[in-house]
């Protein structure tokens, strides 16, 4: 067998499994009510958490922006690709989430892949739950530090193994809502443990900011956990509706990782245009009320509404609502009859999630109606009982 057909192979193991995915194009800008191949569908499965990524006043942002300051950066930030509007952008953030310093990379995945080796190396430590998302696990991958996986949520096996450590540096890791799950770490108690043994902590809240705490400041705010030891990354691209990441800390950290984090180093700026829509993206969310007001009566009766027997919606009071359906197939079989009957919401299925926990991973937006939670509940519980 040549190394083609060892590809052709592994792609049909895939098909048995139930694992392979697939695409779908999307015929307009993002928002709950989507057409695809013609037909239109109430979509749950985007991160476009206040329903901002569709805003009109975002994309005139952003073509103004493109008009101000062009295309493209030209060059890696400490070359000459770093503008006017960059710098305002993360002047804005650190103002925003109350800390001192913020600096702006060009995804959440290079942010944190970035963030980490720059933290910690050879000999040092790093504790992280074990649901983390993947890109800080290839973070603590490239930092080539000792890895130490923490049992979800276990803050008891956190103590133990910070306490057995005799690294010099020691670097806690864990998401403030994890992606799959739903719900929200410990963050005051992570806080601290790392105060007690001198860690650094490093909270991930893609899913937090711009939804939980005061004006959407995010998990950190909400748990009201300040120290120069928190190092909190954000996202760009789910409740700000835009692109990129942040990173926002004590300025001393900031500089370090500005100077060492290879994927900032290393990449060409993002587009500064992108800053122009992401300013007035902070502006929408800051003013934000009414949109998260509005979404937590969709979270609330989307879990009063479904009344399962067969499948489990896991205990989560944000807009990330999975429900275990257990194996591969029926998951795809279920997000298929969903489809049906215009509702998409795909099946989450291994590795992305622990084996024999394929789900739906409903997730709800501010652009939604309570109308159509009401129709996907009613599809989801009559399904339970015919599917």
């Amino acid at each position: 067998m040549n190394r083609l057909e060892h590809l052709r192979a592994a792609l049909d193991k895939l098909d048995g499994g139930h694992l392979r995915r697939t695409r779908r194009n999307i015929e307009g800008p993002c928002s709950p009510h989507v057409v695809i191949d013609g037909r239109t569908f109430t979509a749950f499965c985007s991160n476009d958490y206040l329903g901002l990524a569709g805003d009109p006043r975002l994309a005139e942002a952003l073509a103004e922006g493109a008009r101000q300051w062009g295309t493209g950066a030209g060059a890696s930030h400490l070359i000459s690709g770093h503008y006017l509007v960059q710098h305002t952008l993360e002047q804005r953030l650190a103002d925003f989430v109350r800390r001192e310093r913020a600096l702006v990379f060009s995804s959440g995945f290079m942010a944190n892949t970035g963030i980490i080796p720059a933290l910690a190396g050879r000999g040092d430590a790093i504790f992280a739950d074990r649901l983390n998302h993947a890109s800080l696990i290839d973070g603590m991958l490239l930092s080539r530090a000792d890895i130490h996986r923490i049992p979800h949520l276990d803050t008891a096996a956190l103590e133990r193994q910070l306490a057995a450590s005799t690294a010099k540096t020691k670097l806690i890791i864990s998401d403030s809502v994890f992606s799959m799950d739903g719900d929200i770490a410990p963050l005051r108690e992570l806080m601290t443990l790392a105060q007690r043994f001198d860690a650094w902590l490093l909270i991930d809240d893609a899913h937090g900011f711009g939804v939980l705490g005061p004006q959407g400041r995010g998990a950190p705010a909400e748990a009201d956990i300040d120290d120069w030891r928190l190092i909190q990354m954000g996202t760009l691209s789910k409740a700000a509706g835009v692109s990129g990441a942040f990173v926002a800390g004590d300025p001393t950290v900031i500089e370090w990782l500005m100077q060492k984090a290879r994927t900032y180093l290393f990449t060409t700026g993002s587009p500064p245009a992108l800053a122009q829509a992401l300013l007035a993206s902070i502006d929408l969310i800051e003013a934000g009320f009414d949109r998260r007001a509005h979404l937590a009566a969709l979270i609330e009766r989307l879990t009063k509404g479904l009344a399962q027997e067969r499948w489990r919606l896991l205990p989560s009071r944000t807009p990330i609502q999975p429900l275990i359906v257990g194996d591969n197939a029926t998951a795809l079989a279920l997000g298929a009859a969903l489809m049906e009957e215009g509702l998409w919401v795909p099946a989450i299925r291994p590795p992305t999630v622990p084996v024999g926990s394929a789900r739906l991973r409903i997730t709800l937006s501010a652009a939604h109606t309570l109308a159509d939670v009401d129709r996907l509940v009613e599809a989801i519980d009559r399904l339970e009982k015919t599917l």
